[in-house]
């Protein structure tokens, strides 16, 4: 995730798939058009070409809706509360919590072993205190993307907001 303004005022941070949209556009291309192009040889190729372009561009194009999504994040200290945008190709969606229930924004990790390589994947997460008040209630967590991912990038993403928060109740 990427930030976007960075004021006292206002910090916004997007995540903007622009690669792996691009990336995926291009597989649907290449394999419709190879596809294409093979029903477009010979006689008995055209069921072939016509299967390879079909499965390959559906398969492209599932991937495409289930991996491209654009989430924005917008923690906003003159209205007292958080934005989160999400858009899909199925549609859109607006979910607001006040800033004053924030208490601050942890880092969650899930580690899997597979063929012996252990690898770790994070992702940030809101820590909202506003249930806390209840007996027996934990705080809620909402995740700012749903997908884990590896390297430092979820790290900085919490520290910075987290680094932000205090000075934005100051002012």
């Amino acid at each position: 995730m990427r930030i976007i303004r960075d004021t006292p005022e206002q910090l916004i941070v997007a995540n903007r798939p622009w690669l792996i949209g691009s990336m995926l556009i291009l597989f649907i291309l290449v394999f419709v058009g190879a596809g294409f192009l093979v029903a477009s040889g010979e006689e008995g190729d055209l069921w072939f070409g016509l299967l390879f372009g079909g499965l390959g561009g559906g398969l492209g194009a599932v991937a495409f809706c289930v991996f491209v999504r654009r989430v924005q994040v917008i923690f906003d200290r003159s209205e007292d509360k958080i934005t989160i945008r999400r858009q899909s190709v199925f549609g859109y969606s607006s979910n607001t919590h006040p800033l004053a229930d924030l208490s601050h924004v942890e880092v969650e990790e899930t580690t899997s072993n597979q063929n012996g390589h252990r690898s770790t994947l994070y992702r940030a997460t809101l820590v909202l205190d506003s249930n806390t008040s209840a007996i027996g209630r934990s705080p809620t967590r909402v995740p700012i993307v749903a997908a884990y991912v590896s390297g430092p990038g979820a790290k900085r993403l919490a520290q910075r907001i987290n680094t932000w928060l205090p000075a934005s109740n100051h002012i």
